[in-house]
């Protein structure tokens, strides 16, 4: 079996916090790509409408897109780049 390795790529990403929705509205573009509705964050991604949890990390996936990660996952794919 082929074994592969994850290309190297930097992201932009936000964790909501669940109060923070002015945050990923920026992030996001102002009202697009989202639905925020009885406090409960919805993504619309490439493979449909996800929910975003509070402590999920909103990531920007290299085309553009944007999508929801759980923290166990981000935390274990991705460290943060010094700027």
């Amino acid at each position: 079996m082929a074994k592969y390795i994850k290309k190297p790529v930097v992201i932009e990403a936000k964790k909501y916090n669940g109060h923070n929705i002015n945050s990923i509205d920026e992030f996001i573009g102002n009202g697009r790509g989202y639905q925020y509705k009885k406090g409960v964050l919805y993504i619309n991604t490439l493979e449909g409408r996800m929910k975003a949890s509070i402590g999920d990390y909103i990531i920007k996936g290299i085309n553009g897109e944007f999508y929801p990660c759980k923290p166990n996952i981000f935390e274990k794919t991705y460290e943060k780049v010094d700027e």
